[in-house]
């Protein structure tokens, strides 16, 4: 009786433990535009570092060019990110257009080639913050989206891994306006290289709604919406980003979406976590945060340190405090260190 009593003990305690939640997994970490707090963003350079450095996913923002290539910056307004104003040949190319409702002046990669384009090289963003960064000025071209792929696949065979891909269609309805829509050229790419069922390591990300419905009714690639503490898509005026966030809102977006990707003080406001995460689970929607960066100027009072001469804050606090708020992902210009606060003790 006493060992058969034993066994019925055991066999209940196993079924509690089956029946308990279970715990939280770490977070994803998306490199954001590459390793881009140690290399130019959007070069193969950081997009490399970033894989070497262990992230999951990596991020590239795609734009199109005048012929319908999928290349990768964070506009397509490229006067901050290339040397084409040192390119007298392509001084005539700079304009004035208005994107998204906002008008902006410099050089477009839809005005481009993708050859005239590949003249180009990369620089640094943020130089006056990330002034190391200079040093890796002009010597990398602008990416295209197939040569991500590519690089992908090759550092897969290398580390014996899966490395997950997580592009975001930059402007949609703007390009789709000017016939150079995202949608065809982005999933054909991703069906030849193997990237076709929810299953496989990609997320789709965009700001707009219509882009990823489209998509949506073609494919079952994992989508993530986007979203803002302020504002809202730039194809539905008159819905905002506080509207979809609500609970009807969350309901209407996991109809066509997997996850949201809010900004990280939606889900850790100054007086501690919000509800966000929690009603988005609820919701059956994933959380991918964004951005987190090292430099004091990107991060919350509370983790900042005045002291600090490069001006870095408690990165490690700041991401362990996201984290904490029970997100699926987290965005980072720095996969390493993001890492790195989440496994202090390997």
């Amino acid at each position: 009786m006493r060992r058969h009593g034993l066994l019925h003990l055991c066999l209940l305690l196993l079924g509690l433990l089956t029946l308990a939640p279970a715990v939280s997994a770490e977070p994803l970490i998306i490199a954001h535009r590459g390793a881009s707090g140690e290399r130019p963003e959007h070069t193969l350079a950081a997009y490399e570092r970033a894989i070497d450095q262990g992230a999951d996913f990596i991020e590239p923002d795609l734009v199109l060019t005048k012929d319908g290539v999928l290349v990768a910056r964070h506009e397509n307004e490229i006067g901050g990110t290339t040397d084409v104003a040192s390119h007298p040949e392509f001084a005539s190319y700079r304009t004035t257009r208005t994107i998204d409702g906002r008008e902006m002046t410099g050089w477009f990669t839809e005005d481009f080639t993708l050859a005239e384009l590949r003249t180009l090289r990369a620089r640094e963003r943020l130089p006056d913050l990330r002034p190391a960064n200079k040093r890796f000025d002009n010597l990398y071209p602008v990416p295209t989206f197939e040569e991500i792929l590519q690089l992908v696949r090759a550092k897969e065979a290398e580390a014996g891994r899966r490395i997950g891909v997580y592009p975001e269609t930059k402007h949609p309805s703007y390009f789709a306006s000017i016939g150079l829509p995202h949608q065809a050229p982005l999933l054909a790419l991703l069906d030849h290289y193997g990237y076709a069922t929810e299953a496989d390591p990609v997320f789709i990300q965009s700001f707009e709604v219509g882009n990823l419905k489209a998509i949506r009714a073609v494919s079952r690639l994992r989508l993530i919406q986007l979203v803002d503490a302020e504002g809202g898509p730039a194809d539905l005026p008159g819905t905002t980003y506080a509207d979809m966030l609500s609970v009807e809102g969350l309901s209407a977006i996991a109809a066509y979406a997997d996850g949201i990707g809010p900004a990280a003080g939606q889900v850790l406001a100054p007086e501690g976590a919000t509800a966000l995460v929690g009603r988005a689970h609820d919701a059956r929607l994933e959380v991918h945060v964004w951005t987190m960066r090292l430099e004091n100027i990107y991060l919350p009072a509370l983790f900042r340190r005045a002291d600090d001469p490069q001006g870095h804050g408690d990165f490690a606090g700041y991401v362990r405090a996201i984290a904490a708020t029970g997100v699926d992902a987290l965005f980072s210009d720095f996969p390493l260190q993001a890492r790195a606060a989440l496994n202090p003790n390997p």
